[in-house]
């Protein structure tokens, strides 16, 4: 009996996914865990992994096709084996994608002519004829005609890495022009990949992500779901910074980078404990307030994309605890070794925005969360410093310079108030100001 190969659930919110390569053509023979297909989503890029050993019978959904998660993707099974007979052709009303071999013994010598026109007319491009946004928008930018190009894909697909190697190999045949004079004039080409929106605005055109896309939803998306307000504290790090300058190095001995990041984690565990209204979320029967903290941590990715994979049971984590899973954390997600459960099940969200230089900023909830909290920059100012709790000038007053940073704490009205966001900072603030008394 044939086994189905589904989209899989990939993270917390997460409804559809892309297919964004096959790894295996049908027909192709499959080993167990062995990796099957790419699939990209707004929060992670990963590889579906065959479910049992056996021959890839049919391809229902072809590479760049978006599909709710449960979706059908493909079947396994033995040489010869009937697939179910409700089984679709494919999803998207396309044929199934051949074997290579039976691409070049089936085709005509004109298919255009031979094929139909009502097949011709619901059919997807496969192999040389596909081309992907990405190798699209290079193609444009460089006026190549991606039909020059030998491809190493599936089916003979012009991939990423084929058409940057074009590239790298014509500019490498080009000759340089004698020195003090012009260079040479290039031939006309012809660039039929620019749009109607590259013309207008005279720009250069880049087709949304995937992850792009769904980013963008989803922060339109929050902004509409929660009542969102920001309040703003400053925070006297030179407790902190003290500590990490002692302590980084032998940190460093045992593998760990002690990052400010480890340090506003610990704080806002600490002040989760403390003010547990803001480790909740809201659900139709009312606000479920959480007995686990289980922080997520924002990391931007080299292409511009967000992630927030989720630091488990954080309550429970010293400070080089923390700073060794920040640390493995961030280099998974750079390195798209992230697993599905990384990023799940989190109930607040922190992020450092200030390692941009940015100082102050308002975050976007992390939906269903009640709030997300941003920290800006370090930077040395000069501060007031009394000997009394007086707003009056005081001849004890003294003039310090500090280095201070930003806390932005965007949270949900209609879970939270405003005396409990900010008794939420207020404690935080307090935790990171006086760090030598914790050790």
């Amino acid at each position: 009996m044939s086994t189905t190969v589904k989209m899989p659930l990939l993270g917390e919110s997460i409804i559809e996914g892309t297919v964004a390569r096959w790894l295996k053509a049908p027909g192709d023979a499959v080993t167990r865990l062995e990796p099957l297909l790419e699939v990209s989503t707004d929060k992670i890029d990963t590889e579906v992994p065959a479910p049992v050993d056996g021959l890839l019978l049919r391809i229902l959904v072809p590479e760049g096709e978006t599909v709710d998660i449960g979706t059908i993707l493909a079947y396994i099974g033995e040489a010869g084996e009937a697939l179910p007979t409700d089984a679709p052709e494919t999803v998207s009303g396309t044929a199934s994608a051949p074997t290579s071999k039976e691409r070049i013994a089936d085709q005509p010598a004109n298919p255009a002519a031979e094929e139909p026109q009502s097949i011709r007319a619901r059919s997807k491009p496969f192999g040389r004829e596909f081309v992907s946004p990405v190798v699209a928008r290079i193609a444009a930018e460089h006026q190549i005609d991606v039909a020059a190009i030998t491809g190493t894909g599936l089916g003979g697909r012009v991939t990423k890495k084929d058409i940057l190697a074009y590239i790298q190999m014509r500019a490498s045949q080009e000759p340089t022009a004698p020195k003090g004079k012009p260079p040479l004039p290039k031939a006309s080409l012809e660039i039929s990949g620019r749009s109607a929106v590259e013309d207008e605005y005279e720009g250069i055109l880049t087709p949304l992500t995937t992850m792009r896309r769904a980013i963008a939803q989803h922060m339109v998306q929050s902004k509409a779901t929660s009542a969102h307000v920001t309040t703003v504290f400053e925070a006297d790090m030179t407790a902190v910074v003290r500590h990490r300058q002692a302590h980084k190095d032998a940190y460093a001995q045992k593998g760990v980078r002690l990052t400010f990041s480890a340090y506003f984690a610990s704080a806002i565990v600490y002040a989760l404990q403390q003010v547990p209204q803001i480790n909740s979320r809201l659900t139709d029967d009312g606000i479920l307030t959480h007995r686990r903290v289980h922080l997520g941590i924002a990391v931007s990715l080299d292409d511009g994309g967000l992630i927030v994979p989720v630091i488990r049971d954080a309550d429970e984590m010293s400070l080089r605890g923390l700073a060794r899973a920040i640390n493995n954390l961030a280099d998974r997600a750079r390195s798209g070794k992230l697993s599905p459960d990384d990023l799940v099940g989190g109930t607040f969200t922190f992020t450092n925005h200030g390692v941009g230089g940015s100082l102050i900023g308002t975050p976007i909830i992390n939906q269903p969360q009640s709030g997300i909290l941003g920290a800006g920059a370090i930077v040395k100012r000069v501060v007031v410093q009394s000997a009394t709790a007086s707003l009056l000038p005081s001849a004890d007053d003294v003039l310090a310079i500090r280095p201070i940073s930003y806390l932005s704490f965007s949270f949900d009205h209609r879970l939270l108030d405003g005396s409990t966001a900010d008794r939420f900072v207020a404690t935080i603030k307090a935790r990171l100001e006086s760090w030598p008394e914790l050790e």
